[in-house]
């Protein structure tokens, strides 16, 4: 078993720190008394596109948590659009606060006002905590918002096809791992069945997987239970399961220095972003320890895809053909990074960044 020590991490902390270690081109803080609205919107990269990606509302323990959040978000945007082939730049936003207590019209609305003077540098969409609902509220102040309902000509939630494109980025880490794409009687540990997470569930019970959940809400977690027969686990006990794929689709980072050892899969695939804590630590550990690993931007690029479709006029059969493609995109990361030895986030990483660099001269040229 590899050991993973603690690393201690020197990093400059102060925010215009914190920017420059992502290279941001624009952050911007919002706040309105009356709202009680506090946010964070970062811009990540413009060079393909207007920066397209979805607001997060959640109780963050400090507003240095959120900042860290929005722009490590923001950034994995902008390699998610890269590496999918849209012309899409890179952006997050964050509401701190509790979604369920917390959000109203007024609220929403103000956050619309910011994103509106923006000019159109950043279009927002459905995160963790919002809802096509929400997403109303928000077009009632900007134009730049995608993700809308289906009643309003919009793609409707994103969800359905985010969770598609993880299902088809795990069959290829399985094939990868185990010579076959096959996930049935496959022991799979679901962490987190959200809105994304619940629809994956389903994919994988229709495969005959036998599924293992765990999730913050009871409520939820009973109701996924139920409905697709998976078995609960307690939030902890997931890392100790031994299991054939492990699957992170809730908040970022449970791939870390208390976990990583605990991990008895062969295959890490899920829907949830930023799912190493360091990359530069984490993605080679994973190597050492014989686990694939799908990127996590890769892989849960289905809901950029759809809502990006709906850009340019929706089409449901062409959001779901150009999200099946994510098959063969993460086989040929696993590919590129047997390759170079080099672990598959940074593979990954490399070719969107290859993209942008590429696409970026070809502007640049008059």
């Amino acid at each position: 078993m590899v050991e993973i020590k603690e690393v201690e991490l020197k990093k400059d902390k102060s925010i215009f720190g914190q920017i420059s270690e992502y290279n941001h081109e624009k952050v911007v803080f919002c706040h309105d008394q009356e709202t009680g609205l506090k946010a964070i919107i970062g811009i990540h990269n413009t060079v393909l596109g207007p920066a397209l990606g979805g607001t997060r509302m959640w109780s963050y323990a400090s507003d240095a948590e959120a900042l860290e959040d929005v722009l490590r978000l923001s950034r994995g945007m902008t390699y998610k659009a890269a590496i999918s082939g849209l012309n899409l730049g890179g952006g997050k936003a964050v509401i701190i606060g509790d979604a369920k207590k917390d959000k109203n019209e007024a609220l929403l609305r103000r956050f619309g006002r910011f994103v509106k003077n923006l000019n159109g540098a950043y279009i927002t969409a459905e995160d963790v905590g919002m809802t096509t609902k929400d997403m109303e509220y928000i077009r009632m102040e900007t134009e730049h918002v995608s993700g809308l309902p289906e009643s309003m000509g919009g793609s409707g939630d994103p969800s359905p096809v985010t969770a598609y494109g993880t299902y088809m980025g795990m069959k290829a880490a399985a094939k990868k791992a185990y010579g076959s794409d096959s996930l049935e009687g496959k022991k799979i540990s679901v962490q987190g069945v959200g809105h994304v997470g619940g629809y994956l569930v389903e994919l994988l019970a229709k495969e005959n997987a036998e599924i293992f959940i765990t999730d913050i809400y009871e409520d939820r977690l009973r109701e996924i239970s139920t409905k697709y027969g998976a078995k609960t686990v307690t939030m902890d006990e997931i890392y100790d399961l031994d299991v054939d794929i492990y699957s992170p689709c809730a908040l970022g980072g449970t791939i870390n220095n208390d976990t990583i050892n605990r991990l008895k899969c062969q295959v890490i695939a899920g829907c949830a972003n930023n799912q190493l804590r360091d990359e530069t630590v984490h993605g080679p550990a994973l190597i050492e320890r014989g686990i694939v690993y799908a990127p996590d931007f890769l892989i849960n690029a289905g809901g950029l895809i759809n809502v990006y479709s709906e850009l340019q006029g929706y089409n449901r059969e062409s959001a779901y053909a150009q999200t099946e493609r994510i098959y063969g995109y993460t086989l040929d990361i696993f590919e590129l990074a047997e390759k170079e030895g080099i672990y598959t986030q940074l593979a990954a990483t490399k070719m969107a960044e290859q993209r942008i660099q590429s696409i970026g001269k070809v502007k640049s040229t008059f």
